[in-house]
């Protein structure tokens, strides 16, 4: 007794085409280069509030945001986080000068748990937009649409 041939699962060796809704393998590198080029801002200009961390995100979104839907919804997104992250860095410098250095008390621990937190969930974003998933920070302020 012979299989129907569309019964018979197909062979291993053919690939199996991805998810239409998948980002193709260049977007996807380009949105984890999006993430990862504020990580790179942040070692060339020695702190993670500076103007190195825009300046990635800022020039892959403005070349790519007309030809990949994905890489601009990820520039974006890291753009919107690394000013997020600028902003609270200033309301942080400007406490501390504010009480002339007392409140470095406690901005100098919130600064090193922010600048930990910003580390890891750039490192986060950065993996799983290579995996093709819109990723989403936890807390950003969306001022770029």
């Amino acid at each position: 007794m012979s299989v129907p041939p569309e019964s018979v699962p197909p062979s291993s060796s053919e690939p199996t085409p991805p998810p239409a809704d998948m980002p193709s393998p260049e977007q996807r590198q380009w949105a984890m280069l999006a993430h990862l080029s504020a990580l790179l801002g942040c070692l060339l200009t020695g702190h993670w509030f500076g103007v190195g961390v825009f300046i990635g995100p800022l020039v892959i979104w403005l070349l790519k945001k007309e030809t990949m839907p994905f890489v601009d919804d990820q520039a974006k997104e890291a753009l919107n986080f690394n000013i997020t992250m600028a902003i609270i860095s200033v309301v942080l410098l400007l406490i501390t000068l504010l009480t002339l250095g007392i409140g470095a008390i406690l901005t100098v621990p919130a600064g090193i748990v922010i600048g930990i937190a910003w580390l890891v969930l750039v490192i986060m974003a950065t993996i799983k937009s290579n995996e093709g998933e819109r990723y989403r920070y936890p807390f950003c302020l969306r001022l770029i649409k």
